[in-house]
């Protein structure tokens, strides 16, 4: 099943639909701002293209930058 996210634009907006979610019986979680970023984080790790390949050397030396 897919899933929505609400960004609301404060804690009232914030409590408000997480009250009438409850009340229908839905379940939802809030999300932290780390929580957020690790999801913006594995949605860039999907998209990153593998079918290059890269030296160890290459990128040691970018390390080192």
């Amino acid at each position: 099943m897919d899933s929505l996210l609400i960004a609301p634009r404060n804690k009232k907006e914030l409590r408000l639909i997480s009250d009438v979610l409850k009340k229908m019986g839905i379940a939802s979680k809030s999300l932290t701002l780390e929580e957020k970023e690790d999801m913006g984080l594995g949605m860039a790790m999907k998209e990153v293209d593998r079918s290059k390949k890269v030296s160890a050397n290459l990128i040691l030396q970018k390390l080192r930058a």
